[in-house]
């Protein structure tokens, strides 16, 4: 038997295959075509403090092996959510991690603390790539003293996992991992999409209504899984590898550079049991290459010579 439970701050998960937020909905819309308990566990759509409609379409177009979204975090708000959709969620056996985006820090606080009166929760992933209103819309994760605040307010309000996802449209993503490590997060996501855009060349207009959007899918692999490397080696706590990851040698590749676990997203657009058969085929590579532990492939990479940046264009 190959082991393939990992655990993460005391929550113990079956496998290391979740699915992203937005990209599975809330759970029970696709119970009918996968067994979702075959999940390591479950990253919801994000939640705010109040129901959010969201962008005007278009907000999805195609890109060459990728997506353009521009949703807006279109929501049904913490409350809706508590009495419509968790009831259906406690009945599962994977684990349950709430996506929290909100405009202000104060609202993160607010979303937490309403939710830490439920069960069946897990733990919560912050997602730091919103607009922070009070800043005139520039996102908090692209400040780095912004996303260590958002962590130091959150930490004292629960005992539950803390997942901070971190956006790559930043100069190193490993200061903003530090800093999420210093002020208490159990784990970190990497990453979240990258800006992107697309220009309908008839029409001239963009193809999303937004202009940008985020860009996801496996075009943007390479660069999740340099993120996932440089992260893992600047912090102790555990990565969540994202980015692109469509099949089970990818995820076997985020592992390698130090991811402790994955998440799947956009190739659930394409089969929302992409990640059962990905923990599926991760075991089986795992029973034929005689490792008993799934976590033995964990940062297991043979490191070449490493050179920086700039050295590795001349």
């Amino acid at each position: 038997m190959v082991r393939t439970a990992v655990t993460i701050a005391g929550v113990e998960f079956k496998n290391r295959i979740l699915v992203a937020s937005g990209t599975f909905g809330y759970g029970d819309e696709v119970c009918d075509l996968v067994d979702i308990n075959a999940l390591g566990g479950i990253v919801t759509k994000s939640l705010s403090l109040k129901p959010r409609d969201g962008n005007p379409p278009p907000r999805i177009a195609e890109t060459p092996s990728g997506m353009l979204n521009s949703i807006g975090l279109a929501n049904i708000g913490v409350r809706r959510f508590i009495s419509e959709k968790l009831p259906f969620l406690q009945k599962l056996t994977t684990k349950i991690i709430v996506n929290i985006a909100a405009s202000s820090i104060d609202e993160y606080c607010a979303v937490l603390d309403i939710l830490e009166h439920e069960q069946g929760i897990a733990g919560y992933e912050i997602n730091v790539s919103c607009p922070n209103v009070r800043e005139g819309g520039m996102n908090f994760g692209i400040r780095c003293e912004m996303t260590a605040e958002i962590t130091r307010r959150l930490r004292p309000l629960t005992k539950r996992l803390i997942i901070v996802k971190l956006t790559p449209n930043v100069t190193h993503i490993s200061e903003f991992a530090r800093a999420c490590e210093a002020e208490g997060a159990d784990a970190l996501s990497v990453i979240n999409t990258l800006v992107g855009m697309s220009v309908n060349i008839y029409t001239r207009e963009p193809r999303i209504s937004s202009v940008t959007g985020g860009l996801s899918g496996p075009a943007i692999r390479p660069i999740a899984l340099a993120k996932v490397y440089e992260c893992a080696k600047s912090v102790k706590i555990p990565i969540i590898g994202i980015g692109g990851i469509s099949n089970w040698k990818d995820a076997v590749e985020f592992l390698l550079v130090g991811a402790s676990a994955v998440q799947i997203g956009t190739a659930n657009f394409i089969d929302p049991a992409t990640a059962i058969h990905i923990a599926l085929g991760i075991e089986n590579f795992c029973r034929d290459q005689g490792i008993a532990d799934v976590g033995d492939l964990v940062g297991r990479m043979k490191s070449g010579k490493e050179v920086s940046i700039v050295q590795s264009w001349l």
